[in-house]
């Protein structure tokens, strides 16, 4: 059985080179999280209510996050490889943000310390997510991916 090459629409390397990009700015997120996570003389310099927020947080979450960002990085490098695998490494990040909000929202209650815009952002990341898990099924689904 021979592959029938599918000639892949400019859209689609579009999407999936700001997927990468956007991934990335999470690693970014991630890395500054860990340095202040990491330093109590950079956490002393932060207003209270920020060194609340970084104060004890759970291995678990972090965990939940870093799946959440690299998931995505090596879920976009699938798209752009064109490899199906691209849905299950979405699908990992879109876990991991689930269970790293859940710690954020659920049990920190970082949006009673930094008020309901709290919510901006983890909900853009959260829709942005979705889509890309639903945007690998679909590229799978059209055999852009292999």
């Amino acid at each position: 059985m021979s592959e029938t090459a599918v000639k892949l629409p400019v859209w689609y390397w579009i999407v999936a080179i700001v997927a990468l990009l956007w991934n990335l700015l999470g690693v970014l997120g991630f890395a500054g999280t860990i340095m202040v996570m990491a330093s109590a003389d950079v956490q002393a310099t932060l207003p209270p209510e920020m060194q609340a927020i970084y104060a004890d947080v759970p291995v678990w979450s972090t965990i939940a996050y870093a799946l959440a960002v690299f998931g995505g990085v090596l879920g976009a490098v699938a798209l752009l490889i064109r490899k199906g695998w691209a849905t299950p490494l979405f699908v990992l990040s879109l876990l991991g943000i689930i269970v790293s909000d859940i710690y954020s929202f659920a049990i920190a209650r970082v949006q009673e310390i930094s008020g309901t815009g709290a919510f901006i952002m983890p909900a853009i990341v959260l829709i942005v997510a979705i889509f890309l898990v639903w945007f690998s099924m679909m590229a799978k689904k059209k055999g852009f991916t292999r």
